[in-house]
């Protein structure tokens, strides 16, 4: 089962990637720093979904 939160944080991380690229490309650092920020809420979103998931299987 797909965990909704991973699948959240994946998409963040995603839009944090573009976001860089973008602001890389338009040279807006503005624009870098908020994907680098979206980047990493995306990568502790997907963290702590994994770590529920263990917690859930361990109290299986």
């Amino acid at each position: 089962m797909v965990d909704k939160q991973k699948v959240k944080g994946k998409a963040e991380e995603l839009k944090g990637k573009v976001e860089q690229a973008v602001g890389e490309a338009t040279g807006s650092k503005k624009m870098q720093a908020r994907g680098k920020v979206d980047e990493g809420k995306g990568g502790v979103r997907g963290k702590v979904a994994d770590v529920k998931a263990k917690a859930r299987a361990s109290l299986r």
